[in-house]
């Protein structure tokens, strides 16, 4: 079998990568009848010298190749007919912006896995970033507040930017006293509690977080889903209920919001589930919110205020609580910044990467070099279309995938 790393071709650039050269490398050891080729590219956190000093033939043309790895949707242009792909596609929940890309991939004959449902026996994702979401996501968070302050304390990152640079600024930085609010149970939200300990921040009890005390330090609170929302009928809250029946619960943040100064949205959200936080609730409450970091970047989803994804370049963008439309970052005290950068991994792209590809080697790479490809159960939950169709588990696409949806 012969494998090759994709060149990401999404605007704006993604620098992150599925393998490492040392990754590359063990895999060859290990699989020395097998071969994995990498695309030159100029902008991959891991240069292409980094490759080749690791025996990693580099390359242009991967026509030659049987699979083909990248990270964020490839360009129609660049897809090879009759080939298997694997990157996150944002197809699979009807996105109609890449609606064009699934066409393309049942034209031109692809077999398509798409990493967001790579799943074990349980349902749980095997590969996934979101625990360096919710740290980036914390310290972009934590940088947009200090310039809204006037303080320019925490450097923004560079493309090769280290999770320990990153611990290391933070351990000595001039943090504010200010109540953070972080909501969700999963790795987003343990990669956000990650930063907030390495913060030195205090960890507040729900009854201190709900108090009208002042804090004297750096303070935060992580909400779970159970308390962010109840049940419409006045029963407790049931977790299996709320997932398959969310249209049966209300909204219960307000209680949180009046007592935070930055918001920190890392919990899962179902269209169907309550809105947290309307666009009209800051005057309505007198909401004292005035950063929020809105890791999950769901666009006008549980946190109406959050209109439009941002960048790495240009991170954060005002909301006027009052006109309800975008100003300039930082431009005025009575408006809130919103940080949503919807790729906030890229950010520590070789930690992540790194990371990234320890679990892809375990799940994927290692059971297609042993030629189990097509009986791994992790890799065939996660094929959305196959020699040109779309997958039974996926045949739902099939309308949206002729434009009628």
């Amino acid at each position: 079998m012969k494998i090759g790393l994709i060149r990401e071709t999404k605007v704006p650039e993604d620098n992150r990568v599925a393998l490492s050269p040392v990754q590359v490398a063990r895999l060859k050891e290990e699989f020395p009848d097998s071969d994995i080729i990498v695309q030159s590219s100029e902008i991959r956190a891991f240069s292409d010298d980094e490759y080749r000093k690791e025996g990693v033939k580099i390359v242009n043309d991967l026509s030659d190749c049987d699979v083909l790895f990248g990270i964020k949707e490839a360009q129609i242009d660049t897809l090879i007919p009759n080939k298997h792909y694997f990157f996150f596609a944002h197809i699979a929940k009807m996105q109609e912006y890449n609606r064009p890309l699934l066409q393309a991939m049942l034209a031109k004959n692809l077999t398509f896995s798409d990493y967001e449902y790579l799943v074990d026996e349980n349902g749980e994702r095997v590969c996934a970033f979101g625990w360096w979401a919710g740290v980036v996501g914390v310290y972009y968070t934590l940088r947009g507040y200090l310039l809204r302050t006037g303080r320019n304390s925490l450097p923004k990152p560079g493309r090769t930017f280290t999770l320990a640079q990153m611990r290391k600024i933070l351990a000595t930085a001039q943090l504010p006293k200010v109540k953070i609010l972080i909501t969700g149970n999963g790795r987003v939200a343990q990669g956000a509690t990650y930063v907030m300990r390495e913060c030195r921040a205090q960890e507040l009890s729900l009854e201190q977080f709900l108090s009208d005390e002042p804090v004297s330090t750096l303070s935060f609170y992580r909400a779970p889903v159970k308390e962010l929302v109840k049940r419409k009928n006045g029963q407790p809250f049931d977790r299996k209920d709320f997932r398959n029946n969310p249209e049966a619960y209300e909204s219960d943040f307000i209680k949180f919001a009046k007592h935070t100064d930055i918001f920190i949205p890392c919990h899962f959200w179902n269209p169907k589930a309550p809105v947290y936080l309307e666009q009209e609730d800051f005057v309505k409450y007198n909401l004292p919110i005035k950063m929020i970091g809105d890791i999950t970047c769901d666009i006008c989803g549980s946190i109406k205020s959050t209109i439009r994804p941002a960048t790495h370049a240009e991170p954060y963008y005002d909301f006027n609580t009052v006109t309800l439309k975008e100003e300039l970052p930082f431009s005025s005290q009575d408006n809130v910044t919103v940080m949503a950068v919807d790729t906030c991994p890229n950010a520590l792209a070789i930690d992540a990467s790194e990371y990234f590809g320890d679990m892809l080697t375990e799940y994927v790479f290692k059971p297609l070099l042993r030629g189990e490809g097509s009986t791994s159960d992790v890799i065939c939950k996660a094929t959305i279309v196959k020699d040109g169709h779309l997958t039974e588990r996926f045949s739902y696409l099939e309308d949206f995938s002729k434009g009628n949806q």
